[in-house]
């Protein structure tokens, strides 16, 4: 096991009723901003409740409404234009990922003199950030609580992940009953997108860290149980508080620690979403069995690692490394494709052409030269033909 320091100073508030918390704002400052993406949050009442709260303990409200899915640059801009001529001295972000890494590049931008977008290229630059706060409305993305955000510049066909301990959410407040109205499809991409981070500090080179994968194989295992229900009855209390803790054990460090290495299918992901903005939770659905093959296509040493996931994960009994690692690839597509009822192609989101499989894959081959295995631009290209 690796050396590490793992400190994640987010608060959490987990459980029904506990937007009550965001009266605390009221002796943290007097103005915050508001970000949400589409109308969602109002017709739920969320909205209402929020603003109701914070009147209440004397804060004042400004908004950036309309974040995308795939969080745009010039949202972000605008957001930090707010800020900045509004005197705003907190964030609120209410919603799911997008929202929430919106929130994040517009705290550090209010606080930078520059371009919003030379934070997300070089996260060196990130000093300091205004005080972020957050309401999780879908599981997925794990932002609630980790240092992470990614943004998009669709001019440039550019999607890039940027990071920096200054935009750690102060506290969240998961509520799985603001989950409950979450549609299908944000159902199944928000549990794909947990499960492929889950999976991708599951497979490491790094040795001696059985704990890691050992937790690992449990949010894998919550998911698989959870996900079908909360796809089936949305309003499953139970199975929509599993997936939303999961959501933040897979990426808040706790899985990654002293075993982590680069990531590679959300690389490759990113491209999808870059050059086609694709939800980016269907793209790693479609991404990862395939990475998987190739993983073992390249490295048959790494076949023994996939027999154990699905021996751990599926509850395959094969003894037969090869044939149970096979088994694996095949368990997890069908509960991704079946069980989950997630597009298993990328003809199926819409990608009707292979124009840009080259340009995407020398792009993603710059951040996966170092992965659990080391993927060419080559290999990226033959994981997009397997998906088309």
């Amino acid at each position: 096991m690796d050396n590490f320091t793992y400190n994640i100073p987010t608060k959490i508030y987990f459980g029904k009723g506990q937007i009550s918390h965001l009266a605390e704002l009221g002796s943290k400052g007097s103005k915050v901003l508001l970000v949400y993406g589409g109308g969602s949050i109002k017709r739920s009442g969320l909205y209402d409740t929020a603003c109701r709260i914070l009147k209440d303990a004397g804060v004042s409200v400004v908004e950036l409404a309309g974040v995308e899915p795939n969080p745009r640059i010039e949202t972000v801009r605008k957001g930090v234009e707010i800020c900045k001529t509004e005197d705003v001295d907190m964030i609120l972000a209410i919603g799911g990922g997008s929202a929430m890494d919106c929130a994040k590049v517009v705290a550090a931008g209010a606080l930078y003199d520059g371009d919003a977008w030379d934070l997300v290229i070089n996260p060196g630059l990130i000093a300091k950030a205004l005080p972020l706060y957050c309401v999780l409305t879908i599981a997925a993305t794990g932002s609630e609580m980790d240092m992470f955000a990614v943004i998009s510049d669709m001019s440039l066909n550019e999607k890039i992940g940027t990071a920096s301990p200054h935009m750690v959410p102060v506290f969240s407040i998961l509520d799985p009953e603001y989950t409950f109205t979450v549609p299908k499809k944000h159902t199944d991409a928000g549990t794909a997108d947990i499960m492929s981070h889950t999976i991708e500090n599951y497979f490491t080179n790094v040795e001696g860290a059985g704990i890691q994968g050992h937790l690992c194989e449990a949010v894998l295992k919550t998911l698989v149980e959870n996900g079908p229900v909360a796809l089936n009855e949305p309003d499953n209390y139970d199975a929509r508080a599993n997936l939303m803790w999961a959501s933040s054990l897979a990426i808040n460090g706790l899985l990654s620690g002293g075993a982590g290495v680069p990531w590679t299918a959300h690389p490759i992901e990113h491209e999808l979403s870059a050059f086609y903005d694709i939800t980016h939770g269907e793209g790693l659905a479609i991404v990862t069995p395939a990475w998987m093959e190739i993983c073992m296509k390249k490295d048959p040493s790494k076949t023994k690692d996939f027999a154990k996931f699905g021996r751990a994960v599926f509850g395959i009994t094969e003894e037969c490394d090869e044939c149970a690692a096979k088994d694996a690839v095949a368990k997890l597509r069908q509960f991704l494709f079946e069980s989950m009822e997630i597009p298993s192609t990328l003809r199926a989101v819409g990608i009707t052409e292979k124009d840009n499989f080259e340009k995407m894959a020398e792009k993603a081959a710059t951040r996966t030269a170092n992965g659990y295995v080391p993927m060419t631009k080559e290999d990226i290209v033959e994981i997009f033909e397997m998906c088309f």
